[in-house]
């Protein structure tokens, strides 16, 4: 590398693990002063040389043992430092080759240097395995910034950082790069909010509860007992048995009708007649030799009524003809084939709230069970992307839907052996589950202003990543702390700047221009009035 248009910067006094602190020098000129300023911010990288290597370290803090006004000239600014990695041996053409970890460490007195642009640019080149770029390296907006695909996007990774920092530009800055020389992926993005529509164009499949068929009989169980049961406890206890009776029924009198005599279960994802299952249920009420025990029986007919009267629930508990459409249910879903739309958006919005939990429960167990029963031998890659993901996966167990926790949580430590992928994004890493948060193996942290926020993000970050959590409060828009597999290095990261087309629809309302004038009337309240009554 070229050490020689480095600059030395200041001297090292303390070396521990892998932890360094340094004293700054004090130059008298005035343009190199400015230099070393801008060399040593929180973030900034440079290099320190060994008896027989050269470490390279992330500035952690700058502080000072003497604080005065002005600054005393002599050994009173401290610079800690965490090492990375080191170059130990020339490549071919004689050029230092940088690995991670450190091998030789720095003595007392070593010289800290400012690094160049050549060897940072030698530092984060871009990797021999397939990657994408998706923005530029921040200490140096001239040098990009890459993403190793199959460590991403094979393994696990989250978005961390409060609203408005950039999270949802992030996952189309990494998707639309992806989709760019991988045009045959699989991505399933669960979009609560209805942001991401217009940021992927034509190679989006949007599905919505008005194009979306997921009928009632792929729920299992626990998802029917959800829709189907009373909400209060003791309730629900009694009337779960008597629902699943009468769903291992219908499927039972539904397959002996097709011929068939495998044995199931009433987990089993076959068809079945929500009138059949009102007709088992109505026959065991009649047996029943004291009216006042017919409560629970009621109550779930008139459920399973009211659904199927309820257009806002027609995508799922639909009156029409059954038939077995799973297949085609799974082809839409995962984008098989791709037929060029990559990424299949689920607007959860549009679901009623008092289903939203089941939908995403059945989405996320329908894909982990179908790369399961796939077997690794043909298993498909997937990505399964869950937006606002401390809603469906929430550290306290009695938030959220047990089952749908569970779903991604199966997803977190086994969907890797099945070639399934969890990308997490959320700004409250703090609630949501540790246990499946730690199985991510890239971390993309943005600005977190939250104390509990910023503890939580420590226990998951490398140590030699530590001290850049100083700097999180004061990222700007679109800069996120990139460490894990998906990186070479931790490396703080710009994300490019998509074109306001592509953007997702996540930008704030502005009141400067909303405000301006008496427009929108009565006209949009009324709109909005029939809209609301008619459920559309």
């Amino acid at each position: 590398m070229d050490e020689q248009k480095s600059l030395e910067i200041g001297q090292v006094i303390s070396v521990i693990g892998s932890k360094v602190a340094g004293i700054l020098a004090n130059l008298s000129d005035a343009q190199e002063a400015e230099y070393v300023s801008k060399a040593t911010q929180v973030g900034a990288i440079v290099t320190i040389a060994t008896p027989c290597s050269l470490a390279f370290g992330m500035i952690a803090s700058l502080t000072t043992q003497n604080p005065s006004y002005p600054l005393s000239a002599d050994k009173n600014r401290i610079i800690e430092i965490d090492l990375i990695g080191e170059a130990l041996k020339k490549g071919e053409d004689g050029q230092l080759i940088f690995q991670r970890g450190v091998s030789v460490y720095p003595g007392l007195g070593a010289s800290i240097l400012s690094i160049t642009s050549q060897a940072l640019a030698r530092i984060y080149a871009q990797p021999s395995t397939p990657c994408i770029k998706v923005g530029a390296l921040r200490q140096d907006l001239s040098q990009p910034a890459y993403l190793k695909v199959d460590e991403l996007v094979g393994q696990h990774f989250a978005i961390l950082g409060n609203s408005g920092t950039g999270k949802s530009c992030a996952i189309a800055v990494l998707l639309r790069a992806i989709f760019k020389d991988y045009a045959n992926g699989h991505v399933v993005l669960l979009d609560p909010h209805d942001e991401y529509t217009q940021a992927f164009g034509d190679k989006a499949e949007v599905i919505s509860p008005e194009t979306l068929h997921l009928p009632y009989w792929l729920l299992n169980f626990e998802e029917a007992t959800e829709a189907l049961c009373s909400k209060e406890p003791a309730d629900r206890e009694v009337e779960a048995p008597i629902l699943k009776a009468a769903i291992l029924a219908a499927k039972q009198a539904y397959m002996a009708g097709a011929g068939a005599r495998s044995p199931i279960t009433v987990d089993t994802p076959v068809p079945y007649r929500l009138f059949k299952v009102i007709e088992h249920i109505k026959a065991e009420m009649g047996r029943l030799n004291r009216p006042e025990k017919t409560q629970p029986y009621l109550r779930i007919i008139a459920k399973i009524e009211s659904l199927d009267r309820d257009s806002r629930f027609s995508f799922m508990f639909s009156g029409l003809q059954v038939q077995d459409c799973m297949s085609e249910v799974l082809s839409q879903i995962l984008r098989m084939p791709v037929d060029g739309k990559p990424i299949s958006i689920f607007r959860l919005a549009g679901v009623p709230s008092e289903i939203v939990d089941v939908v995403v429960s059945l989405l996320c167990r329908l894909i982990f069970d179908f790369a399961l029963w796939g077997g690794k031998d043909r298993s498909v890659p997937i990505l399964l992307i869950c937006e606002e993901a401390h809603r469906y996966a929430p550290s306290d167990k009695d938030l959220g839907f047990a089952p749908t926790r569970r779903s991604i949580a199966r997803i977190a430590k086994e969907g890797r052996k099945y070639g399934v992928s969890l990308g997490l994004v959320t700004q409250r890493p703090s609630e949501i589950s540790e246990v499946i948060l730690s199985q991510c193996n890239t971390l993309f942290i943005m600005r977190l202003s939250n104390e509990r926020d910023q503890r939580f993000v420590t226990h998951v970050l490398p140590e030699n990543a530590a001290g850049l959590l100083r700097a999180l409060p004061a990222l700007r828009t679109q800069e996120a702390i990139a460490v894990g597999e998906g990186v070479s290095l931790p490396v703080l990261i710009y994300f490019e700047d998509i074109e306001p087309q592509n953007r997702p629809c996540s930008d704030t309302k502005r009141v400067s221009s909303g405000w301006q004038s008496d427009d929108p009337g009565r006209e949009l309240v009324d709109t909005i009035v029939e809209r609301w009554r008619l459920q559309d």
